[in-house]
């Protein structure tokens, strides 16, 4: 296939630098900003093909280690401290150290195994894991891609970063308040449950997936560190389902992506939310994305990229239930995220988001103040990349230091309260291969 030549000139599909050796080409090859997990046309076709494209040399065992580093200043401090022994502002953190396996595992198989320390919570836990098995062939007079992947955190294997798992903004502080409402599919079941599923792109058009997940009990959570109790909570089967229809033009200058997924689940909402009552969730998204390189034969050229999302959830519990909590038996939630970005010469990116959350307000099920989930706000970023180049002095290492502000108009439905959690975010993260 024509893509396949393409590939062999592919980098990483994320920020790791086993990706980068593996295929013999820097970060910026496939990395809008020369550092993921943004992805260029080139980084999605690398993920899509399992993260098996190669230079045909032998690396060793493709692994890899990142660490964040960061400093965090809230408009007004934290009553207690922002976490256990932090501050009640002003606060320097690790914020982490992940160790990867990236790469190719077998001929046509690959993957992503992601095992992270959280600094700021103190703990070690299996982080991202997305495997893949993939073949190539014909259908009706075109080129098709057929791929299964095994995977702990829906999106995760998503090669937009329109979708939840890899979407803007790619780092963000441990140490600042944050709204307390969330769907499902954005972030809620990450790592908290196992799935495989299966996927094809046929005529580099269309995108299809269908995977089923099984949500992990307490035991199962705890040995692989995370906490049961702190997040939502399912061990039944759920279904997810992914469409895409994909446009490049302008000899590869343009590229453009718009699609829907789809997400539903039974959960017991985390945080002590809904006292342990099971809550049917589903969600139904809509997301698009939009690329322009200036010049797609040259790596550090300028590159724009925008992304979209929108997400509807329906929450409905049992009447039961809802009478013995004394709250409403259904609920609705939407969010909805619009980012842009423009990197100068792969080494300078600005970026710029604005996100809102808005639901049916309700005390007894909502654990805000007011029992409203509404908030919304922009986010502002300035990130600098001084190698991941051609010519970059270090090819098996590279670093990322960004400045972010998070400035809210609103929070937990709160409008006069709201800019006592405005934040700066000023982050170092850097990426090595062994």
């Amino acid at each position: 296939m024509t893509v396949l030549a393409v590939l062999m000139m592919a980098g990483p599909a994320f920020a790791v630098p086993s990706f980068a050796i593996q295929t013999g080409q820097p970060c910026a090859a496939c990395h809008i900003g020369a550092f993921g997990p943004q992805l260029t046309p080139y980084g999605r076709d690398f993920k899509l093909h399992g993260y098996t494209a190669n230079d045909g040399k032998d690396h060793g065992l493709p692994l890899a280690m990142t660490t964040q580093s960061s400093f965090t200043h809230t408009m007004q401090p934290q009553p207690g401290g922002a976490a256990p022994g932090f501050r009640d502002n002003d606060n320097f953190a690790f914020d982490q150290l992940s160790l990867y396996y990236a790469g190719q595992i077998a001929p046509k198989v690959g993957g992503f195994i992601e095992l992270n320390y959280d600094g700021v919570a103190q703990k070690a836990a299996l982080n991202n894991v997305d495997i893949r098995h993939v073949s190539e062939g014909q259908l009706f007079g075109q080129d098709v891609l057929i791929g299964i992947t095994a995977n702990n955190n829906p999106t995760v294997q998503d090669p937009w970063n329109s979708t939840p798992a890899w979407g803007f903004p790619y780092n963000q502080s441990a140490l600042a308040p944050t709204p307390t409402a969330s769907t499902l599919v954005d972030g809620g079941l990450g790592q908290r449950v196992a799935g495989v599923g299966a996927y094809t792109m046929w005529n580099d058009f269309l995108y299809l997936e269908g995977d089923v997940y099984k949500g992990l009990n307490a035991r199962t959570l705890t040995a692989l560190g995370q906490v049961p109790d702190d997040g939502d909570q399912t061990t039944s089967f759920l279904p997810y389902a992914r469409v895409a229809m994909i446009k490049d033009w302008g000899d590869k200058m343009h590229h453009a992506e718009i699609g829907a997924y789809a997400l539903s689940a039974n959960v017991v909402p985390g945080g002590g939310q809904t006292l342990g009552f099971n809550v049917h969730k589903t969600d139904i998204a809509v997301d698009a994305t939009y690329q322009f390189i200036s010049d797609p034969a040259k790596v550090t050229s300028d590159r724009l990229s925008a992304h979209a999302t929108y997400i509807h959830e329906t929450a409905k519990l049992a009447w039961g239930d809802a009478l013995a909590l004394g709250a409403f038996s259904d609920h609705w939630l939407d969010t909805m995220r619009f980012d842009v970005s423009y990197s100068i010469a792969a080494t300078v990116t600005p970026s710029m988001q604005y996100f809102r959350t808005i639901g049916m307000a309700d005390a007894a099920y909502w654990a805000t103040p007011n029992g409203s989930p509404n908030s919304d706000g922009m986010i502002v970023e300035v990130a600098y990349v001084p190698w991941g180049k051609p010519d970059s002095p270090f090819q098996n290492m590279n670093v990322r230091l960004a400045v972010q502000y998070v400035k809210y108009f609103s929070f937990d439905g709160s409008y006069a309260n709201a800019n006592r959690n405005d934040h700066f975010y000023f982050s170092l993260w850097t990426a090595v291969k062994f």
